[in-house]
């Protein structure tokens, strides 16, 4: 992806249970973060 590029269908579910995709969030700003290094050792 590049910043500007429409996102994917996704879906992923919270704490609680909750199911978000990306219908929830229209007529909003999203930022997508990638954390790619978590539990790495780079």
């Amino acid at each position: 992806m590049k910043e500007g590029d429409r996102i994917p269908d996704f879906s992923l579910k919270d704490g609680s249970g909750r199911v978000y995709t990306p219908k929830d969030f229209r007529g909003y700003w999203l930022v997508l973060f990638f954390y790619i290094q978590d539990n790495t050792s780079g």
